[in-house]
């Protein structure tokens, strides 16, 4: 699957409109990273795309981008498309709505856990031309 474009992922952004009745996607609070909860059916999810297309043994980097002095887990930290974790994710849409959320694996020392962030379009930056994408 292609790498989507930061134009792509915006209008992905763009094309959702939240439904009047509550969706089962909605147990997702993640304005900002947060971990997927285990408890979560991940089937309700759709892969749309990834934001890179880097080769798979060249490590991106983990330098962050909060020029305003966001932090990674706050809802209005940028997504930062060449910067971690944006370099990594993958755009995901809810089976039932559409609703657009990114993802990524967090591989630490000891654990494996997958992280999820509703994707506002307002907060897209394509920093990826700037890294070397």
């Amino acid at each position: 699957m292609p790498a989507l474009t930061a134009v792509q992922i915006v209008a992905i952004a763009l094309q959702y409109t939240p439904p009047h009745a509550v969706c089962a996607c909605s147990a997702l609070q993640c304005p900002g990273w947060e971990s997927l909860p285990a408890t979560f059916d991940a089937s309700l999810l759709r892969l749309a795309g990834r934001t890179n297309d880097r080769d798979p043994y060249d490590e991106p980097t983990l330098e962050e981008h909060h020029p305003q002095g966001t932090r990674y887990d706050a809802a209005d930290a940028p997504v930062a498309l060449g910067h971690f974790p944006y370099n990594r994710c993958e755009v995901w849409r809810c089976v039932r709505c559409a609703r657009p959320l990114l993802r990524y694996t967090e591989y630490g020392g000891y654990y494996v856990d997958q992280r999820i962030r509703e994707l506002n379009g307002a907060l897209v930056v394509d920093t990826a031309a700037s890294r070397g994408r």
